[in-house]
């Protein structure tokens, strides 16, 4: 759960970004509280992973600021890469290194970027490939492993940089069903271990469930946000009702 004696995190002013002459995200305002964690929902092209690649430069803005660790990450002579190595980010397509086995994986950046000797990295890998329920998978090839494993290794990939905020980018929408329950469970556990989230996604039950605040996006622009209690039974806007309407009656 948040801190709220703390500053944000993370925060997002007059953030905005544009793909030629299309305008996705317009002038957002946004912040996160150490340990929160809060889920951004919306339709398709909402400006959802556009907002989240944003928030550890994957996109340059074209406007606005990022504050973290109180330096600005838009600014042109921050040292991006030292403060995205306190960024976990998880994708929907998995970005494993197919060739490397999962240790392999998960030792791999520890030790060329935060200068982890080999068995430092490998101890810190072991415990979080575990803590995702794949002990037995440790010297695998990742190719051999289903989507759920391999979206479970990512997580621990991101975990083993010790990161204070993780990002996730749809982690579950290039799964099969069936399996997307094994990959919300690990999410699960690690918001109630106290990690800071950012988790864009269309599984609802987690946006009410799991969720400190849930963000709604629409058109490029935060429609509306609050409490789970206040966005799924008493949303505020025509279009987050309408948008909500299917799940709503379920």
């Amino acid at each position: 759960m948040a801190d709220s004696t703390n500053q944000p995190l993370i925060q997002v002013e007059g953030l905005s970004k544009s793909f030629g002459s299309h305008l996705v995200l317009k002038d957002i305002n946004f912040s996160v509280s150490r340990g929160e964690v809060v889920t951004i929902i919306g339709a398709s092209g909402s400006g959802k992973s556009t907002l989240l690649r944003c928030m550890n430069l994957l996109e340059t803005p074209n406007a606005g600021h990022i504050w973290f660790h109180g330096e600005d990450l838009a600014a042109e002579r921050v040292n991006i890469n030292r403060l995205r190595e306190d960024i976990g980010m998880v994708f929907q397509s998995f970005n494993l290194f197919n060739n490397l086995n999962v240790l392999d994986n998960c030792t791999l950046a520890p030790v060329t970027l935060k200068k982890m000797s080999k068995a430092e990295a490998e101890e810190v890998a072991r415990a979080n490939i575990a803590s995702v329920g794949l002990s037995e998978f440790v010297n695998a090839p990742v190719t051999s492993l289903s989507g759920g494993q391999k979206q479970r290794v990512a997580i621990a990939r991101a975990l083993c940089m010790k990161p204070e905020l993780m990002l996730f980018d749809e982690p579950t929408s290039a799964l099969d069903p069936e399996i997307v329950g094994e990959v919300l469970n690990v999410m699960r556990d690690l918001a109630e271990s106290g990690m800071t989230m950012v988790v864009v996604t269309h599984e609802m039950a987690f946006a009410k469930n799991v969720s400190d605040r849930v963000v709604f996006m629409d058109q490029g622009v935060i429609a509306e946000e609050g409490t789970p209690e206040q966005i799924f039974r008493n949303p505020r806007q025509p279009r987050t009702r309408e948008f909500l309407t299917r799940y709503l009656e379920d």
